[in-house]
């Protein structure tokens, strides 16, 4: 049984659809990858879900909810904001009680988050006094303290250096045996490492949808990349073999499809050919090759 369920939402201003009829699917405590350029409308769609914005139609349902939806739902959008003039703690029991946490336990409950999210020496200061990896800390604090069932989470590493996305990488692997997470995310490395299930917007629009082997199944093209030590040996070996090779510089690749040979045929061919060859590897695409096919057209 599918935890969110969302049914060609639209978002119209004037007569551009910035969200254009996407319809999707959620299972309990998976995570999710919404990827998309710049302008797709992936903030858009979460704004959307979270009710910040409302719909032009379609239909969002939450499935085992009763009452006020945005108390079973946390949100951290790409740039938190936070009262300079609060502290760490203030603002998270403040947080806690606007998710609807009783005043009893709003104390314990923020107490717990901070430290869950490496922020618990930091109780007292000020946030106007945080760097940017602390602020986003606090940010997801306060999405997660009120124990969500959807978290959506806009951009949730992109401000940060290698170091803090690791860090925040590893809290939200942490957090996926407790809720279902969707987030937007331009870093498809993060991506990879860290979804169930990937949703592809370009221009307002779902293009694709999978889980990410079956998104790689579809769009890889499984090839063989054999690096020669010239341009010439590279399209020698091209010229002479029947396995529809093809050579960019001193690269020569060969299609794994099909009838196509297997690595030990490469290999005799190439020791029996004398080309000065220095490495032969297998490649499948990247989830970046298969951005710019999915999305990357104009």
């Amino acid at each position: 049984m599918s935890m969110l369920t969302v049914d060609h939402l639209t978002k119209r201003y004037h007569n551009t659809a910035v969200v254009d009829a996407v319809s999707f699917a959620l299972e309990e405590r998976t995570s999710t990858a919404l990827i998309g350029p710049n302008g797709a409308g992936k903030t858009t769609t979460l704004s959307m879900l979270t009710g910040l914005l409302n719909p032009t139609s379609g239909k969002i349902e939450l499935s085992g909810i009763n009452g006020d939806p945005r108390k079973y739902i946390g949100f951290l959008p790409q740039y938190p904001q936070f009262f300079s003039w609060m502290t760490a703690m203030e603002y998270m029991e403040m947080a806690a009680r606007l998710s609807g946490v009783d005043a009893k336990s709003a104390r314990l409950e923020s107490q717990k988050t901070l430290e869950f999210v490496g922020l618990g020496e930091a109780l007292k200061k000020k946030t106007g006094t945080f760097s940017g990896g602390m602020r986003q800390r606090l940010g997801l604090a306060q999405a997660i303290v009120h124990k969500p069932k959807l978290l959506l989470l806009d951009e949730p590493v992109s401000a940060l250096d290698p170091v803090g996305r690791r860090e925040i990488m590893n809290l939200l692997k942490d957090l996926q045996s407790e809720t279902t997470i969707l987030y937007s995310t331009h870093i498809l490395n993060d991506a990879e490492e860290m979804t169930d299930q990937l949703l592809f917007l370009r221009k307002g629009k779902l293009v694709e949808q999978g889980s990410l082997a079956d998104v790689k199944e579809k769009y890889e093209n499984p090839r063989f990349r054999v690096e020669f030590s010239s341009t010439e040996a590279a399209a020698a070996f091209a010229a002479n073999n029947s396995w529809e090779a093809v050579n960019e510089g001193p690269i020569a690749f060969i299609p794994r499809n099909g009838d196509h040979p297997k690595m030990e045929e490469i290999l005799r061919y190439l020791a029996d050919s004398g080309l000065d060859i220095r490495k032969v590897e297998r490649q499948t695409a990247s989830l970046e090759e298969i951005f710019l096919k999915v999305v990357g057209q104009a």
